[in-house]
């Protein structure tokens, strides 16, 4: 293929700036001779199966029952972390204790959406691994003890998750103090 000459470059270049800077002012100028549409209001039926309506938790309750957590672990001279994540495991806030291992953060996470992923404590869960092993496989999960479902009227809406205290008993005493808060 032979290559175009540099005067048939230029004019090519030449005329793609000049379309361009035409559709640009054109769109400029549509935009300022006419108030844009307003968006058309979209009616959502409450009784329409396609649409679901859920429940989810504010930065500011998480983060209150966050800081509940970590308060409970510091009346016991606990240095551990928090998380807490929504009904989807995404997380909304996760704090690092004063003094916690580099560990605690992750583990937290994970046992926070373990947790809301089956609506149960995840001390429960660990005994669920004795019928079905490959349940520890599920990436993002970690079966042991101080994770705590939040749920509204039996429903999992969030999940709290402790990591850093010498037991899981512990991280679950506190992550447990944090879903309490949410009650206050």
């Amino acid at each position: 293929m032979k290559k175009p000459s540099l005067r048939a470059r230029l004019l090519t270049g030449t005329v793609a700036v000049a379309a361009l800077g035409a559709g640009t002012f054109g769109a400029v100028s549509a935009n300022a001779s006419a108030p844009a549409a307003a968006p058309a209001a979209v009616k959502a039926d409450t009784h329409n199966r396609n649409l679901q309506q859920s429940t989810h938790l504010t930065v500011a309750a998480a983060t209150k029952a966050a800081q509940a957590t970590l308060d409970a672990a510091k009346k016991e001279n606990q240095r551990v972390s928090v998380a807490v994540v929504d009904r989807n495991g995404n997380t909304i806030v996760t704090l690092r204790g004063d003094g916690a291992g580099p560990q605690s953060p992750e583990s937290a996470v994970k046992k926070a959406f373990t947790a809301v992923s089956w609506n149960a404590p995840t001390s429960e869960l660990v005994k669920r691994l004795e019928q079905t092993p490959n349940l520890k496989d599920i990436p993002g999960t970690l079966f042991l003890g101080g994770g705590a479902p939040v749920q509204v009227k039996g429903a999992p809406v969030a999940g709290i998750g402790v990591a850093g205290a010498p037991s899981g008993d512990l991280d679950e005493k506190f992550a447990k103090a944090g879903v309490a808060a949410l009650a206050r």
